[in-house]
């Protein structure tokens, strides 16, 4: 089911690169497929909208807007204990997020310059939820509080109807709960190109955030400058480091987790330990016989799941920084020790009671997170994620007399005398 190796230098830099490799070169029928729709949703707005919902939905909803009243309503409607779980979730969320809000500022000097940055919310942001068999309501908590915390003025949700033309109850009871201003029955491709361009029924968005299948990824990509996207996410990964003092059933599970999503993520285990890393592949194989998506997770390990035996712990944190995985949990005997050399992970789970759905569902850091390596540059979505800066600059008429022999020789030996002259032309009447 997985294979156990021992490193060598060689089997550790091939696994990099098999994972690296599974999102592929671009599909070219599906960015040309995916153009299409944008050019068309570009010029024939609503009417292009409806046409192709038909086509990949199978039904027009009764409404492409849903009313503000039926999505408080979506919340009576689901499980009560599943929107008492939501509940929950989204205060530890908001806790999180809101300590992540930056201040605007300012700064005075002797000479009289102030000088400092604004920061606001985002006018209006677009958040993509898939429908189906993969809709995630702890998706749009994830996607649609910090937007809120930011300050963004106006969140707009897009999410496919089902089969029958309805929507899917526990999203809009999703939506509900974190606060979404609008939500429209829409999705694929067509959704993200009526966000970023406006319809007559769709306002269009400064920024599209969300995750989606390769269509709603391609649009994504394919439309970023004509808005701000949150990021182009490849298939779901984790990485668990572990010494001997790790439990075999834990660990197991835990890599079970990543393995369900789909037959691309990815289930790695980094060890110091012969011992263990055979004791989790036989709880693999013994937990995954009783799993509901057993072909999946089966697929998921035999193709991208590996354990990797290392000498010791450095050797260990040091692959592991070169792999930045999206998830990484550390089952160890003193996780806490690590938190100061895990330098490239999305987000890192710590200790045997710090599984990795924890973070997915409740915890409060956000489960948007870089995958295939990109955690060495890119960041987890966040507060950040929804705001814009501007800075301002007061100067007085002495501070740019004072400074403007330097700002003159350096546009003039740029080339830029008309830069030069802007601040020349202020102290010399000659000019």
């Amino acid at each position: 089911m997985i294979n156990i190796t021992y490193a060598d230098g060689i089997k550790e830099e091939e696994l990099m690169k098999k994972i690296k490799s599974r999102a592929g070169e671009t599909d070219k029928k599906v960015t040309a497929a995916v153009s299409e729709i944008i050019e068309n949703v570009r010029l024939k707005g609503d009417e292009a909208v409806r046409d192709y919902t038909l086509k990949f939905d199978g039904k027009l909803p009764k409404r492409t807007e849903i009313p503000k009243d039926e999505l408080e309503d979506s919340i009576g409607l689901c499980d009560a204990a599943f929107v008492d779980a939501m509940y929950r979730a989204a205060d530890n969320i908001e806790d999180f997020h809101r300590r992540q809000l930056q201040q605007s500022w300012l700064t005075t000097r002797d000479d009289g310059v102030i000088m400092g940055q604004r920061i606001r919310g985002i006018e209006r942001v677009g958040i993509y939820v898939p429908g189906g068999t993969a809709a995630y309501p702890s998706s749009v908590l994830m996607n649609a509080l910090p937007a809120r915390i930011a300050g963004v003025k106006e969140i707009i949700m897009a999410t496919p109807p089902g089969k029958d033309g309805k929507p899917n109850p526990n999203i809009l009871a999703a939506a509900a709960i974190a606060g979404v201003d609008r939500v429209f029955l829409v999705g694929g491709a067509q959704a993200v190109a009526a966000l970023a361009y406006g319809t007559a029924t769709i306002p269009k968005v400064d920024k599209i955030v969300g995750p989606g299948n390769i269509y709603v990824a391609t649009a994504k990509r394919l439309l970023y400058g004509t808005v701000d996207i949150d990021m182009v996410a490849g298939p779901s990964e984790i990485l668990v480091i572990a010494d001997d003092t790790a439990n075999a059933k834990y660990v197991a599970a835990d890599l079970l987790s990543q393995a369900e999503h789909d037959v691309l993520a990815s289930a790695i285990l980094l060890t110091t330990s012969s011992e263990l890393a055979e004791n989790v592949k036989a709880e693999l194989q013994r937990q995954t016989e009783k799993l509901s998506r057993r072909e999946i997770i089966e697929k998921s390990i035999s193709d991208y799941g590996q354990i990797i035996v290392f000498d010791d712990m450095e050797q260990v944190v040091e692959y592991a920084n070169i792999f930045a995985p999206e998830h990484l949990e550390v089952c160890c005997e003193n996780p806490m020790e690590y938190i100061g050399k895990i330098d490239n992970a999305g987000s890192v789970f710590l200790g045997n009671y710090s599984p990795e759905p924890l973070g997915d569902y409740f915890a409060g850091p956000n489960h948007v997170l870089p995958t295939g390596g990109t955690a060495r540059f890119f960041s987890p979505l966040s507060v950040d994620s929804f705001i814009k800066k501007s800075s301002f600059i007061y100067y007085t008429r002495e501070a740019l007399e004072a400074a403007h022999d330097d700002i003159a020789v350096m546009a003039k030996t740029e080339g830029l005398t008309a830069h030069a002259n802007s601040v020349i032309i202020r102290f010399n009447s000659k000019e």
